[in-house]
């Protein structure tokens, strides 16, 4: 003996179906839209800070590519390049160099110096920075000393013991 469903109750069945999807998919979307918004008005963009002597001259966006020549008086200068979510420094007047011959920066917390012009690009908001082991005291490299100055040939980071 077979069980009858009557057609009435399979029509009921499949409105509520349609329903309870709709019902799904509108919140489904307005959980969406409200996630979007809030990571938007809480996220900023990596910016390149600038600082001339200590104070601060202009904020640029590392996704809005441009060239800014920052002037550091008596005719000293540098030019700053962004491109591909990156800064860096493309010419000088100084007489080194060295703040060209940088690797272009990106990640919070990272920065470009001329010291004789008295220039600071810091970046603020970008990607976190990895852990340098020359940094964390792993390096081995003056491990047992006291005080001294150790580099790693592959970071910008410069350590100074004084203990």
């Amino acid at each position: 003996m077979e069980a009858s469903v009557a057609p009435a109750d399979l029509n009921l069945m499949k409105k509520n179906d349609v329903i309870l999807m709709g019902v799904l998919a509108a919140a489904a979307l307005i959980l969406s839209v409200g996630i979007s918004l809030y990571f938007a008005a809480n996220t900023k963009m990596a910016e390149a800070v600038v600082y001339v002597d200590g104070k601060e001259q202009g904020r640029y966006a590392l996704n809005h590519p441009q060239t800014v020549k920052i002037s550091s008086g008596d005719g000293n200068y540098n030019v700053l390049e962004i491109k591909e979510n990156q800064a860096e420094i493309t010419e000088a007047s100084c007489p080194d160099k060295l703040c060209v011959k940088h690797r272009p920066v990106k990640k919070s917390g990272e920065s470009l110096v001329c010291l004789p012009n008295r220039v600071v690009v810091e970046i603020e908001n970008g990607d976190e920075r990895e852990v340098d082991s020359s940094a964390s005291g792993t390096g081995g490299e003056n491990h047992g000393k006291k005080g001294g100055i150790y580099g790693n040939a592959d970071s910008s980071c410069i350590c100074i013991f004084l203990y």
